[in-house]
């Protein structure tokens, strides 16, 4: 991939992850080459990753349009999710070096600080949580496994409905983070998967709040 190439997917994907571009919305190229200040051919290539990663789709017409899950869609996601990083925790905990788990640390203490501000400030909360996930995908081992989670860790929650949750929401996803740093300590591979399953179901059914029963009977509604 080259720069610009590079410069446009980190843009566009930024953009979608703001919450700024509608579910549903048609997109041209032109559009995201200004809004990635490049050209239409480094867009193109930053377009097929984001198609990769499920955050752009394409309609049987070839146009362009910000991925708009239904909620089924969104709670399958999540069961996967669950699975493959159940999986990535439960490697992690006999794999993570002391210097991983000290970084799990670091990264969850600016979440809470992200969490604990008067108004809590969700993208640095977003850009922490990545953080700490990928120190366990890493850690894993396992190169087959993070393919398979690069498409599904940020897009059901952060397209919708991240900015909706609570504080108090937001700060229970840090203490999971501390139990889950708990466990790798201890070296207990099935604490970790326990308590990786139980942080993305509680994850799931804040967002199945979030969203409330109409946007469930009829599609997820935007944040």
């Amino acid at each position: 991939m080259s720069r610009a190439s590079d410069q446009a997917y980190a843009r566009i994907r930024a953009h979608l992850l703001s919450g700024a571009m509608v579910a549903g919305k048609q997109l041209t190229e032109d559009q995201l080459a200004q809004i990635s200040g490049v050209s239409r051919t480094p867009v193109r290539e930053a377009v097929r990753r984001l198609e990769d990663e499920l955050l752009l789709v394409r309609s049987d017409t070839k146009r362009l349009f910000v991925a708009d899950w239904s909620r089924d869609d969104i709670e399958e996601m999540f069961v996967l999710r669950q699975m493959l990083e159940g999986h990535a925790a439960e490697r992690a905990a006999s794999r993570l070096s002391r210097e991983q788990i000290a970084a799990l640390e670091a990264v969850n203490r600016d979440l809470t600080a992200a969490v604990q501000q008067a108004s809590p400030d969700v993208a640095r909360f977003l850009e922490s949580n990545r953080a700490f996930h990928e120190v366990i995908i890493d850690a894993a081992h396992s190169p087959r496994l993070a393919q398979l989670l690069a498409r599904l860790v940020e897009a059901p929650v952060v397209l919708r409905t991240a900015r909706t949750y609570t504080r108090e929401d937001l700060l229970q996803s840090a203490r999971d983070h501390d139990e889950l740093i708990a466990a790798f300590a201890a070296r207990d591979p099935d604490w970790a998967r326990a308590v990786m399953g139980s942080h993305l179901r509680r994850a799931f059914h804040t967002f199945a709040r979030a969203v409330g029963p109409a946007a469930q009977s009829d599609g997820v509604g935007e944040p």
